[in-house]
């Protein structure tokens, strides 16, 4: 019985070493990654490994895991127009590592490559294009800007085997000294536009009054032409018309009694 046991026991521990080895013999690629193996006698291998479950020799091989899916990363950067501003910027990258340069990836950069080839390529370009604008075209010629970064950008980071999917800028600013000359410039802008104004409207008023006294002259002129044909008959004729309206209005109010002339009437008065 006890030899039993005994056997059972070396049977066991048995399968514990060999389970152990066949795990550590054994690793996992996750979606959208791949492996690089690095063999400690023969360094990395030139071919990459794709998704799913493998083998290595244990102690001897070990995989490296990269992230091969398209990634974000922001990049500030303040550089110089070409007017000499101050411009402060943000890139935002969303970049991956082409699947087949891993393992020159691995061996001249490190796992970090990102770190290490992103902020100092994004800087570079940025301070490039920037450079060949003015402030204020940098507002009205952005995607033009955006453009150039991306294409430039591009081509740099192919050198380092990264594929740069999306290239846009999120953030533009400026100092403090040219935001404070676009204001000014814009208070004095309204200003002109107010004194253009006030200057039309004068002018607008000259001529309206201009146009009044030549229609006084005008009058004036006819009234002379009609007295000179017809003597005092037009005179004479305005003077019943003027008769006529100040009867009309005197008989519409109550308080005002006509009398005609040559005939006697009563009136009641107090004592």
């Amino acid at each position: 019985m006890a030899k039993l046991f005994e056997s059972i026991g070396k049977l066991g521990l048995a399968l514990a070493i060999g389970g152990g080895v066949v795990n550590s013999a054994l690793y996992n690629v996750d979606a959208g990654h791949r492996a690089v193996i690095f063999d400690r006698f023969r360094g990395v291998q030139d071919d990459v490994v794709g998704e799913g479950t493998h083998f290595l020799i244990p102690w001897v091989q070990k995989p490296i895991i990269f992230d091969c899916r398209s990634r974000p990363r922001n990049v500030p950067v303040i550089t110089g127009s070409k007017d000499l501003q101050n411009v402060n910027i943000t890139l935002r990258i969303l970049f991956r590592p082409v699947a087949g340069q891993l393992p020159r990836i691995f061996m001249s950069i490190g796992e970090d490559y990102d770190e290490r080839v992103l902020p100092s390529i994004t800087t570079e370009v940025l301070k490039a294009v920037v450079a060949r604008f003015d402030a204020g075209e940098l507002i009205t010629q952005r995607e033009l800007v955006s453009r150039q970064v991306s294409e430039d950008l591009n081509e740099r980071a192919s050198t380092f085997g990264l594929i740069l999917d999306d290239v846009s800028l999120t953030h533009l600013t400026f100092g403090k000294e040219f935001t404070e000359a676009v204001e000014m410039k814009q208070v004095a802008q309204q200003e002109a536009e107010r004194a253009r104004f006030v200057v039309e409207k004068a002018e607008q008023q000259k001529q309206a009054a201009i146009i009044s006294a030549e229609g006084d002259s005008q009058a004036a002129l006819l009234i002379a032409d009609s007295l000179a044909v017809a003597g005092d008959g037009l005179v004479e004729l305005r003077k019943l018309e003027a008769a006529e309206d100040i009867a009309f209005q005197l008989s519409r109010s109550r308080n005002v009694t006509y009398l005609p002339s040559g005939q006697g009437t009563l009136l009641q008065l107090p004592q």
